[in-house]
């Protein structure tokens, strides 16, 4: 038994059933180990579930830096619909992006404002790093001339909030309709025609 193991476990748990569902109980029912072992690694629940929101913060930044790095060449309607793409499929496979998402839109009040320090730095990260995607694609030539850069990111930014919230909410179906009419819309915005 391992701090490793605990973590996946309770990844899987807290993706699922929040803070408030999960109990360490049930992590140790899960590792093989009594309740007591867990506290040999971790202090207690908070420490375990913000040591779990420091690791999907930096798996999500990891993503997004290799995302851009390996699609930078593409298109940008091609790269930002891509970017959606694998958000969402990233969502529907891995514990660490479900975990991410539920907790920036729920999380446990008495650790609000450390899940909230993890959730700006994302999002300004993120902006931070489309950002100049975004500009350079107007200064191509690729959307239109008349757009602002910093307020295309932020629609782009929407359109992704709007799926992460169809990710909690919608189920599979409601959530490919509002990729598809949330894009189609962002991306008439942004064309030259």
């Amino acid at each position: 038994m391992s701090s490793a193991q605990i973590k996946e476990v309770s990844l899987r748990h807290f993706a699922v059933s929040g803070y408030e569902g999960t109990s360490m109980a049930q992590i140790a029912d899960e590792v093989g180990i009594k309740k007591q072992s867990i506290y040999t690694h971790f202090k207690g629940k908070d420490e375990l579930f913000l040591q779990l929101c420091t690791d999907a913060f930096e798996n999500e930044i990891k993503f997004v830096i290799t995302f851009i790095e390996s699609n930078r060449a593409r298109p940008i309607k091609e790269f930002l619909l891509n970017f959606l793409l694998e958000c969402k499929d990233r969502y529907g496979k891995l514990d660490s992006t479900q975990f991410w998402v539920r907790t920036a839109f729920f999380p446990p009040m008495h650790l609000n404002n450390q899940v909230m320090k993890y959730v700006y730095e994302y999002l300004d990260k993120l902006e931070e790093l489309l950002l100049p995607i975004i500009e350079n694609a107007i200064k191509e030539g690729e959307v239109s001339s008349t757009l602002d850069e910093h307020q295309a990111t932020a629609a782009f930014l929407g359109v992704l909030d709007g799926i992460f919230v169809e990710m909690l909410y919608g189920g599979p179906e409601r959530l490919q309709k509002r990729l598809d009419a949330s894009w189609y819309l962002y991306w008439r915005g942004l064309s030259k025609d």
